[in-house]
Order: C-alpha cells, then sequence, then structure tokens
C-alpha cells in the first residue's frame, strides 16, 4: 500500500509536468503560433526555436518562484531573528558551513512534519534556503542534524538547483521538439496525400507523443538526482564528519513517515527507493548511500597509514 501511495504521488508529479507541456501547446494552437510551423510543411527551425524558448521558461519560472513556493507549500517558518537556543544554533550551523562552503548565507526555516526530513532550495547559490522539519529536530540527535544541513548546504553550493533547471529545460524541449515530429508524422501517415499538416490528428498525436516522452524525461532527471545525493552526502560528511551523515541516514532508516512533495523531494534528504519506484525515485536506497560514505570512509584511513 505504501509503495501504491508514493507511485501515485511520483504519477502525478510526472504528470503535471506533463500537463504545463500540454497547457502550452493548446494556448500555442488556440493563438495560431502552432500553425506557423506547418503553413509549408514542418518548419524544423520553427520549431527548434519554440521548443528551446517554451522548455526552459518553465523550468527557470518554477527556479525563480522556488523559494516563494516552499515557503507556502510547505508552511516553512523563515528564522528572521532566533527566539530559542535551537534557532539559534541552527543559525549557526548554517551560517559556519556556508561559509566553509564558499556560499552566502541561506534563509534557515523550519517547517511542521512529524517525519524527520529537510530539503534546500533557491535561484543561486548566494540566494537560497534550507529548511528543516520539527520531526528532524525532535527525533535526531545533533550530530545528526548538523549532518543533515551540510548535506543541504552541499546542495547549495554544487548548484544543483540550477542544474535540475537546466537539465529539466532542455528536457522539456526535447519533449516539445520530438512530440512535434511525432504528431506530425502520425498526420502524415493518416492522409492519403502522404503529407501531415496541422490538424487534429496532429494534435492528438502530439499530445501521446509528449506523454510517453515525457515519463522518459523524467527517468532522465531523477537518475541524475540520484546521482547528485552522493555528492550531497560527501559535502554533508565534509561539512560535518562522515559518522555523523552515515548516523544521519541510518536515523532515516528507522523512520518510515512521509516525504517530501513535488519539486523539494529532489532536494530533500529523506527519500529512498524499491524496485517498484527505482526509476522514479530521486533518492538512491538509503543503504546504498550509507555503504558509499562506509567505503570513502575505509578509503580515507587506509590513505593515512
Amino acid at each position: 500500500m505504501r509503495d501504491f501511495k508514493i507511485m501515485k504521488r511520483i504519477f502525478l508529479f510526472v504528470l503535471t509536468n506533463i500537463a504545463v507541456l500540454a497547457v502550452i501547446s493548446i494556448v500555442m494552437r488556440l493563438f495560431g503560433f502552432d500553425g506557423y510551423m506547418y503553413e509549408r510543411g514542418l518548419n524544423y527551425t520553427a520549431l527548434a526555436v519554440f521548443s528551446i524558448v517554451w522548455g526552459s521558461v518553465g523550468s527557470f519560472i518554477s527556479l525563480a518562484i522556488s523559494k516563494w513556493m516552499a515557503k507556502r507549500s510547505m508552511k516553512v517558518q523563515v528564522i528572521e531573528k532566533a527566539s530559542n537556543e535551537t534557532e539559534m544554533w541552527l543559525i549557526d550551523t548554517v551560517r559556519r558551513q556556508a561559509e566553509s562552503a564558499g556560499i552566502g548565507m541561506p534563509e534557515v526555516g523550519i517547517f511542521e512534519s512529524l517525519s524527520p526530513n529537510a530539503f534546500a532550495t533557491g535561484m543561486s547559490r548566494n540566494n537560497a534556503l534550507v529548511a528543516v522539519s520539527t520531526g528532524l529536530l525532535d527525533n535526531m540527535q545533533r550530530n545528526e542534524v548538523e549532518a543533515v544541513l551540510g548535506h543541504e548546504v552541499s546542495h547549495v553550493a554544487n548548484g544543483d538547483m540550477i542544474t535540475m533547471a537546466l537539465l529539466q529545460g532542455i528536457l522539456n524541449a526535447f519533449v516539445i521538439f520530438f512530440s512535434r515530429i511525432i504528431g506530425y508524422a502520425m498526420s502524415a501517415a493518416m492522409r492519403s496525400d502522404n503529407r501531415g499538416g496541422y490538424g487534429i490528428g496532429q494534435f492528438i498525436g502530439t499530445m501521446i507523443a509528449q506523454i510517453i516522452l515525457g515519463f522518459l524525461a523524467a527517468m532522465i532527471i531523477n537518475k541524475f538526482s540520484r546521482y547528485r545525493e552522493f555528492h550531497a552526502d560527501k559535502g554533508g560528511a565534509r561539512l560535518s564528519s562522515t559518522q555523523n551523515m552515515i548516523g544521519a541516514l541510518k536515523a532515516l532508516q528507522r523512520s518510515s513517515g512521509e516525504k517530501l512533495e513535488g519539486e523539494f523531494a529532489a532536494f530533500g534528504i529523506s527519500a529512498g527507493s524499491s524496485k517498484l519506484r527505482s526509476l522514479f525515485a530521486t533518492h538512491p536506497p538509503l543503504e546504498e548511500r550509507i555503504e558509499a560514505l562506509e567505503i570513502n570512509q575505509y578509503n580515507a584511513k587506509v590513505q593515512t597509514h
């Protein structure tokens, strides 16, 4: 049942991105811009420009408003001025880690959730937000929370938000470009004069291709996201300690709480994987992440002897 619920969320997230592309297609069709590309056969130059522009716009708008969205959707309370010892410790820890990582001080916030989790988001390395859940603060030791904060600060320092936005934009462009070529070819195959064109057949073919290619694009994005998590774990170990990072991941193994939703899952800490959802998981299995850190720890000890 739990796997079914997670797969449902993944499906809805992927479907949301596909829906955005579909809305763009419908708007362009209604205003007649789509027809320009099919006036004298398929205009590949116009299609390429259209795909790059519209494929990139959505992902960068999403990145630009990511902090605002996080604060609203996750109900993040940004710590403007520490009101207790825990908030003071959080700010001091993030400030120290940010200075060590060579980035600007991120905003620090807390959101209500029984599940131990955290995420980072923002437009750039010097304009980011690091947020932790109340469950994380309640269920983890300070040294483990420090490692989690280091993991999130590493996401910011590595420029993961920008990289993911670029990758999403490129893949969106490919989905738009090739879905229209497929739609045009399907329209041509259904017409007796063997000419494609701007009609309902082409539109339906494009929509079907966008759905299929959209899921393939999501698989590529999430594979890169999983790869990126190992680097953030290394960063967390460097900014705290390897043992602290391993301890934090083991603490997450003992938790079976809710996961982050939507785009924030890619920059969270606790998402895992199973055979059922491995292709769409944003994070590798926790046991693989722990094993990678233990191998790094062992290699480091060997090199010092």
